[in-house]
């Protein structure tokens, strides 16, 4: 978990880092940090889903996940929901910010991924847990958490305190596939985590579109999108 720790530690001081100097940054300049972080979202985004697409056992997995879960969460109306709690924040700190998706958008840039998802469970079924990366488990983690440390000052600073509240979702996440590796050895299946990769990317691509105001693809109601290989790939075992 020594991995998953630094990570999570990342998080929190350059989310507090990002927070702090926000109060200094003038209008103009948060709009460069909004294009900036919308762009690193769109190039994130790409990255998590073309080099997956390549190795897919079913190439409109994706496909099919979006639609689904796009229709579950327009059903329940996730975005409406965020929508309604965020003019509550707003109404209480008396300030217009849309921390809530702003979060979303921090979650998903830190938990979907290669280094997020297979390093804890790297971490967990190797011996090795020194801190020196060049022999580490945690090797994947600690990238992660240097990428982290910089994204977190960046959303922190477009966003505020807000975003700290990525940290412990972010330890919780990590976390569960630290216990699953432990206790059942490498259950998540290759497939699936290629899966989950790729839709998770798209889901990227469409919070930096929502970010630059080309297109508000409500990515919160495609939240769902991310339980649909899972539960494939769970029904698939049983037979």
């Amino acid at each position: 978990m020594l991995g998953t720790i630094v990570n999570t530690t990342t998080i929190l001081i350059g989310g507090a880092f990002g927070a702090i100097v926000r109060t200094g940054i003038g209008e103009k300049y948060k709009k460069v940090l909004f294009n900036a972080l919308g762009l690193c979202c769109l190039v994130l985004g790409v990255n998590a889903s073309l080099p997956n697409m390549a190795k897919s056992e079913y190439p409109v997995m994706f496909i099919i996940s979006l639609a689904i879960g796009g229709i579950i969460g327009t059903k329940l109306d996730l975005s409406g929901k965020i929508d309604k709690l965020n003019a509550r924040l707003n109404a209480k700190t008396k300030k217009e910010t849309n921390g809530l998706q702003g979060l979303v958008t921090g979650l998903l840039l830190y938990c979907i991924g290669t280094f997020s998802i297979v390093g804890p469970v790297l971490s967990a079924l190797s011996p090795t847990q020194g801190w020196a990366i060049g022999e580490s488990a945690n090797t994947y983690l600690y990238t992660n958490a240097t990428l982290d440390l910089v994204t977190s000052a960046v959303l922190a600073a477009s966003y505020g305190w807000i975003m700290l509240l990525a940290a412990p979702v972010l330890f919780c996440w990590q976390g569960m596939f630290y216990a699953i590796a432990y206790f059942f050895g490498e259950a998540m299946p290759e497939p699936m985590r290629t899966e989950l990769s790729i839709v998770g990317g798209v889901l990227i691509v469409s919070s930096g579109l929502g970010i630059l105001g080309i297109k508000d693809c409500k990515t919160v109601n495609l939240l769902p999108s991310l339980l649909v290989p899972v539960i494939f790939y769970l029904v698939k075992s049983l037979f």
